[in-house]
């Protein structure tokens, strides 16, 4: 049986006695500890080349629905990886896809992006820019390092990680059929297109 603790008493000047009452922890007893921060991952090591199998992914889109390549099987997949939702750049490369979907999917092909930001910044920017296909969200970066596209990027002579601007076609076995590094945004979806066999 659990012992109580007794208020002690200390002697006054006057000579009498007055209790001493402990102060309770202001710490809630079913407060959870505090996440550490996790730290960004170093540069992407693996190298992928025309050919190869794409590594298989599954992740939730802007509405929360998961995606996995798989789902594609038999179909030609435009997968872009970008560095940040509604930023210049990324802004107008998708824009251009979203302009240019139609004639990627007279192609039997499907276009798909991948950033690190989160599900719900994924549906602000749907939404602003009526994108018109999904945007998948990897927060955890495991398939931007599985790509080899997190990389060491420097601004202003400030160096730090992000992603750099990719674009994969894979063919209908999962298989890269073409790799575009280092995009320029102008002029990438005639590229793209040239690639899929289609006149703009």
């Amino acid at each position: 049986m659990a012992q109580k603790t007794k208020a002690t008493k200390k002697p006054t000047a006057s000579g009498g006695t007055k209790k001493t009452v402990r102060k309770k922890s202001t710490t809630p007893v079913n407060a959870k500890p505090k996440k550490p921060l996790q730290a960004s991952p170093g540069p992407s090591t693996k190298q992928v080349k025309i050919g190869q199998k794409a590594p298989a992914f599954s992740l939730p889109n802007q509405d929360g629905k998961i995606v996995r390549l798989s789902d594609f099987k038999g179909k030609k997949v435009v997968l872009y990886f970008y560095p940040k939702d509604d930023t210049p750049g990324c802004t107008k490369e998708s824009c251009a896809f979203r302009d240019g979907l139609e004639e990627i999917h007279s192609s039997g092909a499907v276009v798909l992006g991948i950033s690190a930001d989160s599900v719900d910044s994924h549906k602000k920017f749907v939404k602003k820019f009526n994108l018109n296909f999904p945007l998948l969200s990897d927060e955890t970066k495991a398939v931007v390092q599985a790509y080899g596209v997190w990389k060491e990027k420097s601004l202003y002579g400030r160096k730090f990680m992000g992603i750099e601007r990719t674009t994969f076609i894979i063919d209908e076995h999962g298989k890269f059929d073409d790799i575009f590094q280092k995009v320029k945004v102008d002029g990438h979806l005639e590229e793209v297109l040239a690639e899929l066999d289609v006149m703009p």
